[in-house]
């Protein structure tokens, strides 16, 4: 069954670029960006990249932190951070497995080939560890924006 808005998030441990683990129960207490994304380097996702990069402050302002996932692994992540200068962790899920348990991963079709992969998909999840908002379609280039606009909405006084 699909996630909703008011489950639970999953739970998940993984390793960032740089090595440090990022555990999602840890993270109580403040708004998780959680964007999943196909591919580092590629152009949609390098723009809605740096759509967060250049929010970033505002996000962090709003009690949020952001974290990428996609199924590169860290040496792939490290170049992507480093070219475009993203302030936010990248966190490598070989396998697919965690954006399998957030309805983001699967077949996907390019140019009449079949494939497994990301989907290009995002999940606010609240302090309590609730999913807040979900974003299933997301468009690379407005996505940010929008997501630091929803933060602000939610936001209560206290969080």
């Amino acid at each position: 069954m699909a996630l909703q808005i008011g489950d639970p998030a999953p739970d998940f441990t993984l390793a960032a670029a740089d090595g440090q683990p990022y555990t999602l129960a840890d993270l109580r207490g403040q708004f998780v960006v959680l964007y999943f994304y196909p591919r580092d380097n590629t152009p949609g996702c390098t723009q809605e990249a740096c759509g967060f990069r250049d929010r970033y402050g505002a996000i962090q302002a709003q009690g949020a932190i952001v974290l990428g996932v996609s199924t590169d692994d860290a040496k792939s992540h490290q170049k992507f951070i480093t070219k475009y200068q993203l302030p936010f962790p990248l966190l490598c899920d070989p396998g697919g497995t965690v954006a399998t348990a957030y309805d983001s991963y699967g077949l996907k079709k390019f140019m009449g080939k079949e494939f497994m992969g990301v989907f290009r998909r995002t999940y606010l999840i609240d302090p309590q560890g609730s999913i807040a908002k979900i974003y299933p379609k997301v468009k690379a280039e407005p996505h940010p924006a929008e997501v630091l606009q929803d933060l602000q909405t939610l936001q209560t006084p206290g969080t």
